[in-house]
């Protein structure tokens, strides 16, 4: 079973406008509301591929009840531990036009330490259960900078993959999470590395097992033990990419339960991704764009084994 944490879970509204123009008014003919955050987009992602998955993090409020209430309808399976504040809702503006998202995100409401506690003990039990974990998104207001380096070491010999930023990614690696996947910007202001390369080698020299890299329509690059690869999509996609990261997490969480190689696991990644930007929201993957991307994804061996930390 792939556990995933989302922290800082949302309700992800989606408004789809012909073109966004600032400073003027829009007449939204649609919208959609679902339960949302990075780990629970990962959940939603790996539900639809067929894979054992159980939704975990904090949620409050009436948001939170929309959350929960989505996730039973989807039938993803959640354990989410209950907050009194409310938590946040996020605004996706996708223009058809330029197929570019515009997003709003609200902080998050404020956890206690009796609260972050009480997730902490649902943790521990739920983590004996699992194969993997993946910890991604924010950090809600009242949580450590160092909460996934914590859930990392609770883990034990069960594999973390870290989706974050900034001074919580480096200490996940520092705590030997066991896959890190930052997308080019928050690489290159984490480590200073332009090269993505260069800032996958220096997350690995924080303590990391492995570092991807993931940089939109030029795909993604792997610093790992074994080897390190880049892997890029035939052509850039339309869509809308709001989720494009999180379903390449979820591709490298089923690979690393099933015992994929990297090869292997980069290519499922790149193809995932694609069909999340093919799909309208956030959490769905485009099978058709999906399978015919992963037969055509390009692999490239950047350089022999890299051990030396």
């Amino acid at each position: 079973m792939i556990l995933t944490v989302t922290l800082n879970a949302a309700l992800d509204v989606t408004y789809p406008v012909a073109s966004l123009v600032p400073h003027s008014t829009h007449r939204v003919e649609s919208a959609s509301a679902r339960a949302g955050g990075k780990g629970v987009n990962v959940a939603r992602v790996l539900h639809g591929a067929g894979e054992p998955v159980l939704a975990t993090g904090l949620a409050g409020g009436v948001t939170g009840a929309a959350i929960r209430a989505d996730l039973r309808t989807a039938g993803v399976p959640e354990a989410l531990v209950y907050l009194a504040g409310e938590s946040r809702r996020t605004v996706a503006v996708v223009a058809a036009d330029t197929g570019d998202a515009t997003l709003f995100n609200e902080p998050g409401p404020e956890v206690s330490d009796a609260e972050w506690a009480a997730f902490l003990a649902a943790y521990d039990d739920l983590v004996g259960r699992a194969d993997v974990v993946v910890c991604s998104g924010s950090l809600p207001p009242g949580v450590a900078t160092d909460a996934y380096a914590e859930l990392v070491t609770r883990a034990g010999d069960v594999p973390v993959i870290v989706d974050a930023s900034g001074p919580s990614l480096v200490a996940a690696a520092a705590a030997g999470a066991a896959l890190l996947k930052p997308n080019l910007p928050e690489a290159v202001a984490t480590t200073g590395q332009q090269d993505p390369v260069v800032a996958g080698r220096t997350l690995r020299d924080h303590g990391a097992g492995a570092v991807v890299v993931s940089a939109g329509a030029d795909g993604l690059v792997a610093v790992t033990p074994d080897g390190s690869w880049r892997a890029t999509p035939p052509a850039p996609l339309p869509g809308n990419p709001t989720g494009a990261g999180d379903a390449s997490v979820a591709a490298l969480a089923a690979g690393l339960r099933t015992g994929m190689d990297w090869p292997a696991r980069l290519r499922a990644a790149v193809a995932w991704s694609a069909g999340a930007v093919a799909a309208p929201l956030a959490g769905d993957v485009d099978a058709t764009t999906r399978d015919r991307t992963a037969d055509a994804v390009r692999i490239k061996e950047i350089d022999a084994p890299h051990t030396d930390r």
